[in-house]
């Protein structure tokens, strides 16, 4: 890949865990469970391939609207997932991240997830960043908020916030933006996931669900992302003349 095309950050949204498991006969807990599968290979495609951030949209500000039930059994998902995988994430060189609202979940999943990410702080092959309880929405109203909340204080001029304002604002304006984000499952929209991030990120939509998505789904899509022609505003002809 030209090094013009490198990949920085990569973002999945996960669907499709409840229509596999459906058109199995299977209950939805077990398209979620077997969604494991995807996230460690995946996981180990971005590494092997190099990208610096790769974040999975988990579970959205929308989800809490689903069943108690199902959003209790995707907690102590969560939970197991975190006492599972944090061994080999730490073992890979991966450091896990956490992005949206995290004093909404459980106190057992955030005290897990402290305890996952102070344990992986270190790494530095992928950071992986897992949105939880997270919408782009929300991140923007929060940003804003702070944003606000400066300028009552003083330490900012309204007529001064501008696109850098907002970006030093984000849950984590250390993260660059999104150079391709992908949505498995068939679906064909964003769902609310990083309104902000994604201003300029190429858009693949795979068929594959989630259960079902490999490494090598993941590199036959990067490889199809170096043949993109990224303008950024710019003609054709302004992008191939540098």
């Amino acid at each position: 890949m030209d090094k013009e095309k490198a990949i920085k950050h990569i973002a999945i949204i996960m669907d499709g865990n409840g229509r596999w498991a459906q058109q199995r006969g299977y209950d939805r807990s077990v398209g979620h469970e077997s969604g494991l599968e995807a996230v460690r290979s995946v996981v180990e495609g971005a590494r092997d391939l190099k990208i610096p951030y790769l974040t999975l949209y988990t579970f959205s500000t929308e989800n809490w609207n689903r069943p108690k039930e199902e959003i209790d059994m995707l907690m102590r998902l969560l939970v197991k997932a975190i006492l599972d995988e944090v061994p080999d994430l730490d073992k890979n060189g991966v450091r896990l991240l956490t992005t949206g609202r995290m004093e909404t979940l459980p106190e057992e999943c955030q005290e897990h997830l402290q305890k996952a990410m102070a344990q992986t702080a270190h790494n530095t092959n992928l950071n992986l960043v897992l949105a939880l309880s997270y919408s782009g929405r929300s991140e923007l109203v929060d940003t804003t908020r702070r944003i606000a909340q400066e300028a009552v204080n003083g330490q900012i001029n309204p007529a001064e916030v501008d696109e850098k304002t907002i970006q030093q604002h984000l849950y984590h304006p250390e993260i660059p933006d999104v150079d391709l984000m992908i949505r498995t499952g068939g679906d064909m929209r964003i769902s609310n996931f990083l309104l902000w991030q994604i201003a300029y990120a190429e858009l693949f939509f795979s068929p594959v669900m989630w259960p079902d998505f490999r490494k090598t789904h993941l590199k036959e899509i990067v490889e199809q992302f170096g043949s993109r022609e990224r303008r950024f505003g710019q003609t054709g002809e302004q992008v191939r003349s540098h």
